[in-house]
């Protein structure tokens, strides 16, 4: 069975052995406060910086979600207001979960085929903390590319520039020094179990919760930090997960060859749903096409037929998602997921739906 879902999505094989290896050198009870912890947070951190080349000094935490993210975000980095860009459903959610802690935050929709023109959007003004965006927006299979974020970030002036990179961090490779805040989930891009959150911010983001110093919660960014000098957490952490991070690092190519090896299948694939199947591409802009989630629409009829078909051949699509759940489907395109599904997919789309 190949699972083809956008999140919890296919995991590494060799995850089989790294829990053996974990039992077997005990880290499913070893204290977060030890040396030999500490070791392992300090290694996994250089990894995650060299692998995916993140800049020296910007500063990786770890959370439980990029759902946390945006709690946490709201909390300890925005006293004021945020402004929310956003064309889906988790751009949507988090504008709302920081309406609820920051009732005066606003936000701008704009359509699945549309790149906002940086020069024409209503920016806000100097008491928005933080303009906030999807980078790679899962529920409708859009992508923000480098040219927009660069172009946001050269306008903003003193507000931060926080990017949901949930669906692409650790398969797309990313200027990070063009953004304060850049956030995902290990249940996609890295093949690993949902549970663990990843966070990278600037020195200019440090600085800038650090003068905030906001403290009221077990999970305050001035709190985290203190103890992320240390290679510790504010609290117990999901030792697994950072574990199998580490090994699942060591194991894979620098992101310069996954993002290559992804976008050239992305285009494949592409390639062959605009003209091969019943099925068309959810989006139609290729400039805002995602690369690593690849949306298809159709007759909510024929969407429900294909996927009961391809489940039972041993091919598990993913759901639509929001106000597309029921015309469109998603496929992953995950560095987890081997070239031998992909082959597989197409073949069934060939054969069946042609």
């Amino acid at each position: 069975m190949y699972t083809f879902n956008p999140g919890p999505s296919q995991v590494y094989p060799e995850l089989r052995g790294y829990l053996q290896d974990a039992f077997d050198e005990g880290w499913l009870s070893a204290p977060h406060r030890g040396e030999r912890f500490t070791g392992l947070m300090r290694q996994t951190v250089a990894d995650l910086k060299t692998k995916l080349n993140i800049p020296q000094d910007y500063t990786v935490f770890f959370l439980s979600s990029a759902t946390e993210c945006w709690e946490v975000l709201a909390q300890s980095l925005t006293p004021n207001k945020s402004f929310h860009l956003y064309s889906g459903a988790f751009g949507e959610k988090w504008f709302e979960y920081a309406k609820a802690l920051r009732p005066n935050s606003t936000g701008q929709q704009f359509g699945i085929d549309e790149l906002p023109e940086v020069y024409t959007l209503p920016l806000p003004d100097d008491s928005v903390d933080l303009v906030c965006i999807t980078q790679n927006e899962t529920s409708n299979a859009t992508q923000l590319r480098d040219g927009f974020i660069l172009n946001l970030y050269n306008r903003l002036g003193n507000a931060l520039l926080a990017v949901d990179a949930t669906s692409s961090l650790g398969g797309i490779q990313m200027k990070y020094i063009k953004a304060d805040i850049w956030y995902g989930s290990v249940q996609k891009c890295f093949g690993m179990p949902a549970g663990l959150g990843i966070m990278v911010l600037s020195p200019r983001a440090v600085a800038r919760f650090r003068q905030i110093n906001e403290r009221s919660h077990y999970n305050s960014l001035v709190a985290q930090y203190e103890k992320m000098l240390n290679f510790q957490t504010t609290h117990t952490p999901n030792v697994l997960g950072i574990y199998l991070l580490s090994r699942v690092l060591t194991d894979r190519e620098p992101i310069k060859a996954v993002h290559q090896h992804l976008l050239d299948r992305a285009t494949k694939l592409y390639d062959y749903f605009d003209q091969a199947t019943q099925l068309t591409p959810l989006v139609t802009n290729p400039e805002t096409r995602s690369t690593t989630v690849i949306g298809l629409q159709g007759p909510p009829a024929l969407i429900d037929e294909v996927k009961r078909r391809a489940k039972e051949q041993g091919l598990l699509l993913g759901n639509g998602y929001g106000n597309w759940k029921s015309n469109s489907l998603r496929i992953a395109n995950f560095p987890a997921i081997p070239d031998a599904a992909y082959e597989q997919l197409v073949q069934f789309f060939a054969r069946e739906f042609a």
